[in-house]
This record gives structure tokens, C-alpha cells and sequence, in this order.
């Protein structure tokens, strides 16, 4: 992967440098910057380590080929990069393993690509990583389910609990059903064992 590490007086004259390297702008790298403390005679100067964020994306799916290789699957990879933003798509002749239950191995597998970058760059970086759409039809069945458990408890005014989600699932149910008549919800339990409880109200 092209990357580039290289030194000098000044944080923008690193950048400066490190962008005419890369042939790019400062708004398509990501980069870690350090202070190399000045010794006898010699003057402090800034140290940076440079890529951009499409050799960012590769260098993510060669660490998830790595991560993935010893479970036997033949996977493919697309990525897109918006607005600073890397989503990766996977493919495989087996997606309920990446996916895992309820989600759990994409998101592990996620959660290493983020800190696989941090660890590297000490930025946080966007990185959605999904399995042939998981995470959109996960959505899709939990604004159904939302919505289908509020016109029961709105209808029969018994609240009624849903089942452990985490943050991100918790957080699509509340957004859907924000404006929704009739009920509020609310999340209650610790994690992992969070939930989301759907309450009546007076209308």
C-alpha cells in the first residue's frame, strides 16, 4: 500500500510534503502527525505517517482477508469512499458465518478494522462494513417490527419488551417511532442484555 513517512520543521510543511507525495489534497488523506523533540544543536521537527483514503480501503480489506483467511471462505470485496467516509462491502459463499448471530462477527470485525486504524493513525475514522446489505435489511425488519409492536401496544395498552439489541438497533426502533402516536419507548437493562421496552400513552 502507498504510504508515506517522512519529517519536517513544520506540521504543514509535513502535510505540504506528505500531499505532493501522494499525488493528493489534504481532504483525501488520512494522516498521524508527532513531534520529534529537538536534541543538542538541533531544532524539534514533525514527523508524519501519510495515506490516502482509497490505499486506507485496500489496506482494510487486505487486514480483513488476514483477519477472515482461516475460516475457509472465498470472499470478495467492493468499497466506496463518501465524504471521508469508507464503507466496505463483503461476499462470500458463506455470509451467515461473517455475519454471525444477530449481527455479532460483522461488528466484531468492524470494531478491529477501527482499531487496526487508530492504533495506526491515532484518528477515528468512518468504516461501515457490511455482508451483502446485512445491515440495511437488518434495518428494514426492525422499523417493521417497531412499528407492528407500537399499533399492538397502542391498540391494546400493554407495553411490550423487544429483544436485546445493541446500540445501533436500539437506536433505529426509538428514530422510527419518535413521531409515532399513541406510545414512547424507552431502553432499559445492561448491556449485553439491553432493550428497548414500548410504552402507551394518552393520546
Amino acid at each position: 500500500m502507498k504510504e508515506v513517512v517522512l519529517e519536517a520543521k513544520t506540521k504543514e510543511e509535513a502535510i505540504r510534503m506528505a500531499c505532493e507525495k501522494l499525488n493528493a489534497s489534504t481532504e483525501e488523506i488520512v494522516y498521524s502527525i508527532e513531534e520529534e523533540k529537538g536534541k543538542l544543536f538541533k531544532a524539534a521537527s514533525y514527523k508524519i505517517k501519510a495515506i490516502t483514503f482509497l490505499d486506507l480501503a485496500e489496506q482494510i480489506k487486505e487486514y480483513l482477508k488476514e483477519v477472515i483467511a482461516n475460516l475457509g471462505l472465498e470472499i470478495n470485496f467492493e468499497s466506496t469512499i463518501r465524504e471521508h467516509k469508507i464503507n466496505i462491502g463483503m461476499y462470500s459463499n458463506n455470509n451467515a458465518i461473517l455475519i454471525g448471530k444477530n449481527g455479532q462477527t460483522l461488528k466484531a470485525l468492524e470494531t478491529l478494522a477501527k482499531q487496526k486504524v487508530m492504533n495506526e493513525y491515532h484518528c477515528p475514522i468512518y468504516i461501515n462494513i457490511d455482508v451483502e446489505n446485512y445491515k440495511e435489511k437488518r434495518i428494514r425488519n426492525l422499523e417493521y417490527l417497531a412499528k407492528k409492536t407500537a399499533r399492538e401496544v397502542r391498540s391494546t395498552k400493554v407495553e411490550a419488551t423487544l429483544e436485546n439489541m445493541n446500540s445501533f438497533e436500539r437506536r433505529v426502533v426509538h428514530n422510527v417511532l419518535t413521531n409515532f402516536k399513541g406510545v414512547t419507548t424507552t431502553s432499559e437493562g445492561e448491556e449485553p442484555n439491553r432493550h428497548v421496552i414500548i410504552k402507551p400513552t394518552e393520546e
